[in-house]
């Protein structure tokens, strides 16, 4: 496979029985491929000498602005650049179609260093949705129970107004 930051051939590392395509003497990107990245991303999960073991280019300017193309797919697939995480400080390049991770030099450290656990991950995640979307739902639940309060007093208008029409049985009497 070919680097999709720098061009240079990844040469295969095996880590705890993965084996990862790892862009060495070049940018020292990583390609994971689906649920790999997984294996690796929280601090207490074993990595081995993964990112001390990786040797890169010093004079190789990598351009982090350029679209990268997935080294896996053979389609000429373009990967999505999007935050690995609720703090938005780290962005990684996945590919939609074999659902594949490339991470920069760094970016795995890094991503383990944010969060201790899973749970820490998605409780972050959760408190920062909730964080945008409370005042929303709250304003909604309110626009709901104004337009139920509403509708209830239709519905009793028209019970009042045509009581045979709520009451089991024929009635002989009734508006209507």
């Amino acid at each position: 496979m070919i680097c999709p930051a720098c061009n240079n051939t990844l040469t295969e590392k095996e880590i705890n029985g993965i084996i990862l395509d790892v862009c060495q003497n070049g940018c020292g990107g990583i390609w994971f491929d689906w649920h790999e990245l997984k294996k690796f991303d929280e601090p207490h999960e074993y990595a081995g000498d993964l990112v001390s073991s990786i040797k890169i280019d010093s004079n190789l300017k990598v351009d982090h602005s350029k679209r990268r193309k997935c080294p896996r797919c053979e389609e000429d697939i373009t990967m999505l650049r999007h935050f690995s995480s609720v703090k938005k400080e780290i962005e990684v390049d996945e590919c939609g179609n074999c659902a594949g991770f490339w991470l920069d030099f760094g970016e795995l450290s890094n991503m383990r260093d944010q969060f201790q656990t899973e749970t820490d991950r998605s409780n972050a995640a959760k408190k920062y949705i909730f964080g945008l979307f409370d005042e929303k739902i709250e304003q909604a639940r309110e626009e709901t129970k104004e337009k139920l309060k509403k509708t209830k007093n239709i519905v009793s208008a028209f019970r009042f107004i045509c009581p045979s029409n709520y009451i089991e049985g024929e009635q002989s009497w009734g508006a209507f």
